[in-house]
């Protein structure tokens, strides 16, 4: 199957984009500026994101509450409108099918935001579960999605858009924004563990506002980041990532993802598997203090003993020092334990620190 494009593909290749496959769509991994420069843009100016490969999801109906009561991990009982709220969607066994927001609208309308590898067997897993009056729309194709990312993000959004239509507190949303004349929900949301905002349009509106957003911004250092810087910060953050740190057979409970799951709810989807799987092994940090750079995938040992494997690592551009994260028998999961990880055959030594690695100070 051939790959997807975004809107803003040509945009990409205009600015030098380096063009990857990702989650089916050829997406740009970096431009010319460079991951650490991109990286350092996010970390203390701005940074624009095309993140239009995300999949949407449209829930509505007298019975949609229900519906994601039954579906997600998260409590949706009671949620306010214009609020965003994260969780994870189980299989029976207590794995993740995948985590994701979930917007409020009305009481009878919710936007589900998803991960691009998944949507389609998000949809899928949605549409083969709903019941009663309700219906669930994909409508990803119609939406484009830009992630202005860092602490100029409202300084560059206020020249586009009246100040008072941006969202103050962190996981609301405006459903009614405008930017140039131009319908826009915006939200208080992101993915680099930097303020930000993330912009939901038409898709055919796309081109325009990232272009306006690029030029809006020069004065405050602006620039485009791709795949990678996206990965560098999301990393720094401790946000896991579906593939690396949870997948169809880790928990949400081993996953650190405690905060999104309800066991006092109802019965919901996994929610008897979680508790049949309970918590031998949890998500860790991990600060490189040998010499070498660890990746997903590689064991850990503690004391010549298996403890677990690394989910994800690399060069921390901003704390300026290799780290990971990784799965552990919960025995070694105090900070300040030291592991050793192997690299190609080489044993790398890591020590656990808590998470988050980096927190933002921008309000």
């Amino acid at each position: 199957m051939s790959e997807l494009k975004t809107p803003l593909y040509e945009a990409h290749m205009a600015l030098g984009g380096k063009i990857v496959p990702f989650a089916g769509y050829l997406m740009p991994v970096q431009y010319p500026a460079g991951v650490i420069a991109e990286h350092m843009a996010v970390r203390e100016k701005a940074g624009l994101f095309d993140v239009s490969h995300m999949g949407e999801i449209l829930f509505k109906g007298p019975d949609a509450t229900a519906n994601l009561q039954t579906l997600l991990t998260n409590d949706f009982s009671s949620m306010p409108l214009n609020k965003a709220r994260y969780s994870v969607m189980c299989n029976e066994e207590g794995g993740c099918v995948d985590d994701l927001i979930v917007y409020k609208y009305s009481d009878e309308a919710y936007f589900i935001v998803v991960n691009a590898a998944n949507k389609d067997k998000d949809f899928a897993w949605m549409q083969s579960h709903c019941f009663g009056k309700a219906t669930c729309t994909d409508i990803s194709d119609t939406v484009g999605l830009l992630a202005l990312q860092g602490p100029a993000a409202r300084t560059i959004l206020s020249k586009v858009t009246d100040a008072a239509m941006l969202p103050t507190s962190y996981f609301t949303a405006n459903f009614h924004g405008e930017i140039e004349g131009k319908t826009c929900m915006i939200s208080r949301t992101g993915y680099t563990g930097e303020s930000g905002y993330e912009l939901y349009l038409a898709a055919e509106d796309t081109v325009a506002i990232w272009n306006l957003l690029l030029e809006a911004g020069k004065e405050e250092g602006l620039i485009p980041c791709g795949l990678g810087a996206r990965d560098t910060l999301r990393l720094e953050a401790a946000m896991p990532l579906y593939g690396h740190e949870m997948d169809d057979t880790i928990s949400p409970l081993e996953a650190g993802l405690d905060f999104a799951v309800k066991l006092q709810k109802a019965e919901f989807i996994g929610k008897k598997g979680i508790l049949a799987k309970g918590k031998h092994r949890t998500r860790v940090g991990l600060k490189v203090t040998g010499k070498g750079i660890i990746r997903e995938h590689m064991d850990l040992y503690a004391d010549n003993i298996l403890v677990g494997h690394t989910t994800s690592g690399t060069f921390a551009p901003y704390l300026n020092h290799p780290l990971g994260m990784a799965l552990v028998d919960v025995a070694y999961s105090e900070p300040g334990t030291g592991m050793e990880a192997d690299v190609r055959g080489r044993r790398v030594a890591c020590q656990g620190v808590s998470l988050p690695f980096y927190k933002t100070s921008n309000k």
